[in-house]
């Protein structure tokens, strides 16, 4: 899925890639831009111990080999870039020994062969997963290598020794988007470029879509899926076909900017999606819900050398920067600038979170009761769209 090639814009990538680099990693400087809204923290919880020390071997960080797999190109500037920075925070951050592969598919084989590969011939003490598809794998070669930890970003398996799972709370930075998008488009339609129909992605796609309704409550989000994660020419297709039917705004959950600059091509607006991805739509670009991965890898790295790991299901808000809003474009409305402030406020002090009812979903059912907030369970398992959503959650 995500390992498809880079097509058209396979240099442009790199180069902005590598611009973003040099001018500091999301993780590293606070992302390539500093978000108009108050600004979070950037340390991530640290695993929770519950290991006694004398169980695990106490060593340096510096002692640490930490490998990581990933789905697609660090070059996308999208998830596997934003896991890059991460993993060249954390070695900055501990300095902890990293490798990287990337581009490998989400079969067991795979996965396997490059996991196994890392263990025995570079000693990796840690192997991080960073696509869904790698879960069953990681769980089956944890039982083959106990004194090897291994954690998974997306996935909800874990064992009680050395497999946990990780991921944020990406949902809120989308409903913040989703207020901008809402007050940038004047046709009321709003097109969203979406990979898979999974819990993940619908409930990204309900954060935005209520977002937009909270600014503009008549705004419809039209939903084309690509079955894809990494597919530059199909997300530029996809994204012009919305554009074609009416949509002026373009949201994305892929991992290239390609959709971005079908928008600006078609004089329209852009909300990017895991890095903030400007400079390859400037005209366009609206603001993006992106991802600080580093803090998270490197509290992981160290709970290991000291001994405290141990498995679990980190699931990071805004509140611990793991996800953070990108910075707004400047026309977005300043009364809406303010209003997107008091929602972050109110969800990195807990206040209030996106999915508190009433919420209804397409056929007008209530599925969130006025005052009450959806459990996490639920949000994990969504597979229904909210009202204002066009299309379907299980084509």
């Amino acid at each position: 899925m995500r390992s498809r090639t880079l097509t058209r814009i396979t240099a442009a990538l790199l180069g902005v890639a590598l611009l973003a680099a040099a001018c500091g990693g999301d993780d590293d400087t606070d992302a390539a831009a500093t978000t108009e809204v108050p600004a979070a923290t950037t340390e991530a919880a640290e695993p929770e111990p519950a290991v006694e020390d004398d169980e695990m071997d106490v060593m340096s960080t510096a002692d640490i080999t930490a490998a990581f797999v990933l789905v697609g190109p660090v070059g996308d500037a999208g998830w596997n870039w934003a896991h890059d920075q991460g993993r060249i925070f954390a070695e900055a951050q501990t300095g902890a020994r990293t490798l990287f592969v990337e581009s490998v598919p989400e079969n067991s084989e795979a996965f396997k062969e490059v996991a196994v590969d890392f263990i025995e011939n570079e000693g990796a003490d840690i192997i991080f997963g960073t696509s869904f598809g790698y879960m069953d794998p990681m769980l089956e070669l944890a039982d083959e290598y106990p004194d090897v930890v291994f954690e998974h970003a997306s996935g909800y398996k874990m064992n009680d020794t050395n497999f946990g799972n990780f991921f944020g709370r990406i949902y809120q930075p989308r409903y913040l988007s989703g207020m901008a998008a809402g007050a940038m488009t004047e046709t009321g339609q709003i097109g969203y470029v979406a990979a898979f129909p999974i819990p993940e992605v619908i409930r990204g796609i309900n954060a935005f879509t209520l977002g937009a309704r909270e600014v503009n409550p008549s705004a419809e989000v039209h939903v084309n899926w690509t079955f894809t994660w990494f597919d530059p020419a199909i997300e530029g297709d996809t994204a012009s076909a919305l554009l074609e039917a009416g949509a002026d705004v373009i949201a994305m959950h892929q991992d290239s900017p390609q959709a971005g600059v079908a928008a600006q091509d078609a004089g329209a607006r852009w909300v990017a999606y895991n890095s903030d991805m400007r400079d390859f739509a400037p005209e366009a670009f609206v603001t993006a819900p992106i991802w600080h991965w580093g803090p998270r890898y490197a509290a992981t790295i160290e709970a290991v050398a000291s001994g405290t790991y141990s498995p679990g299901a980190y699931w990071g808000g805004m509140e611990d920067g793991i996800v953070q809003l990108a910075e707004l474009s400047a026309d977005v409305p300043g009364d809406v600038t303010d209003r997107i402030g008091e929602f972050a406020d109110l969800i990195r002090t807990g206040t209030w979170d996106v999915f508190t009812g009433p919420i209804n979903d397409q056929d007008g059912t209530e599925r969130v009761a006025a005052g009450e907030t959806m459990e996490d369970g639920p949000m994990l398992g969504m597979d229904w769209f909210v009202e204002g959503v066009v299309g379907d959650a299980s084509p």
